[in-house]
């Protein structure tokens, strides 16, 4: 039979051969008794391995909508494919929070010629080739595949540990380590080892707000504190705060950093008011000028500093691998709470990452990528105080992977600005959409790490146009 097919939907080629298939069996378009093509001749037809074909025929047949006959072929059964039934009406419903405006889920994934999303490193430039060995000998070598340390795999702490007092001067020992699936189970695991309801929780406003979010769904009481030149302003946090949370290498959305004397103040004000710090150090190995800057973590002399680190940012997001590092006395606890989260991270993937640390892979890694994106972030910075210098004023920062502009006087809000930029092709972050109890600053968050360099010129070229 003449049997058409289009592939190049969503979904592997087999799913999409056994999709359309599905369909039209369903519908009765191939009704029973219908002979199908062979599979190596349908596999002809389209272009792709018999393989394929047999998975998308073997599923079909495991349903009992085909079969195969010696002498007759594959043919279609009759039996019918059961509707879809309608789900039973439920008197349950969610908490009133999950409801709430804050908590719905922004578009993760734009289609647009020029992203310049925040918090997405650079794609083209990850050693795939490397990690996919690394990932595919752990899966031919492992024979631990049992229920492991929630904490994480010993030997990828330890290998952390060691990068870390050499990376970043973090000094912490391999068990005050917990291993998260992102960031945002390490502020998750932070908020059920120290928070009751009602706490109060304190978030540089602008901030990041997965981390709101995340500490408002435990029942906590979030409250947003100013930021202005040197970072939070550590005068502004209520005395009841129970924990604050800050970025002080880089601060989400605005960039600059915490000042030396903001961080002596908060540390003290931590001891004082008897509160813990969640210092979160997204993308701090990214610093391009000046000299390194000491995290919390390192001057930390009361032991009040949570400290945590994404790999998502610092290599893909989809290897969803953080980490939380705690004081001491915190260690078991936080250990106890990642068991109730998920009993732990994929151990295969651990085993990977240790492995691309302990033979400095990592390392390497960072100081390229450190000189790509310094390179970006100068022709991102030069190109808007040459071409927007009307438009927008360029905040000074001297690191990470985006970088924030504020639109001058007059102009339309960055919301409205944005849905015509992306019209244009242009994907921006908008910084008054990260604003805690009020409206962020009027301006965009420029991430570079998806726009390669030869393509800046012409994405801002675009966004000329419109603005």
């Amino acid at each position: 039979m003449d049997l058409h097919l289009h592939l190049g939907g969503e979904g592997g080629l087999a799913e999409q051969i056994y999709a359309q298939l599905h369909e039209r069996i369903r519908t009765d378009a191939l009704p029973a008794g219908t002979v199908l093509p062979s599979s190596r001749e349908l596999a002809e037809r389209l272009s792709v391995s018999r393989a394929t074909v047999v998975a998308a025929y073997e599923r079909l047949a495991a349903h009992g909508l085909i079969r195969s006959r010696a002498g007759i072929g594959t043919f279609v059964t009759g039996a019918r494919v059961p509707a879809t039934p309608a789900p039973p009406a439920s008197p349950l419903q969610p908490r009133a929070i999950w409801s709430a405006e804050q908590f719905a889920i922004p578009d993760l994934i734009v289609d647009a010629e020029f992203d310049f999303a925040p918090g997405i490193p650079g794609r083209t430039q990850f050693p795939f080739a490397r990690w996919r060995a690394l990932i595919n000998d752990q899966l031919r070598t492992r024979t631990d595949v049992g229920y492991a340390d929630p904490a994480g795999s010993a030997r990828l702490r330890d290998a952390l540990a060691r990068h870390l007092v050499v990376s970043r001067g973090v000094r912490i020992a391999p068990e005050q380590l917990v291993i998260t699936t992102g960031a945002q189970q390490a502020f998750d695991i932070a908020a059920r080892v120290l928070l009751e309801p009602g706490d109060t929780v304190a978030i540089e406003d602008p901030g990041y707000l997965p981390a709101y979010r995340g500490f408002l769904a435990h029942g906590a009481r979030v409250v947003g504190v100013p930021v202005d030149s040197e970072g939070l302003v550590v005068e502004r946090l209520p005395a009841e705060t129970r924990l604050v949370y800050v970025t002080p290498s880089h601060q989400f959305p605005l960039g600059m950093p915490l000042s030396e004397s903001r961080r002596t103040a908060l540390l003290a004000w931590a001891a004082e008011h008897d509160a813990a710090i969640v210092e979160d150090d997204y993308d701090s190995e990214f610093r391009f000028t000046g000299r390194p800057l000491t995290p919390l973590q390192a001057t930390d002399k009361e032991g009040r500093v949570l400290y945590v680190g994404s790999f998502s940012k610092t290599l893909l997001p989809a290897l969803r691998v953080g980490f939380l590092g705690v004081p001491a006395p915190l260690g078991e606890a936080a250990r106890r709470a990642k068991f109730v989260a998920d009993y732990g991270t994929a151990g295969h993937v651990q085993a990977a990452l240790a492995a691309f640390i302990e033979e400095g892979d990592l390392a390497r890694y960072i100081r390229r990528m450190r000189r790509s994106y310094e390179r970006l972030h100068d022709l991102l910075s030069g190109t808007l105080r040459a071409d927007f210098a009307d438009a927008l004023e360029p905040i000074e920062s001297s690191g990470g992977t985006h970088m924030a502009a504020l639109l001058t006087s007059g102009q339309p809000s960055d919301t409205v600005l944005a849905a015509r930029a992306l019209t244009a092709g242009v994907n921006l972050g908008t910084i008054s959409r990260w604003g805690i109890d009020r409206l962020g600053p009027n301006g965009f968050v420029f991430g570079y790490g998806a726009v390669p360099a030869d393509r800046i010129p012409a994405a801002l070229a675009a966004l000329r146009r419109v603005i």
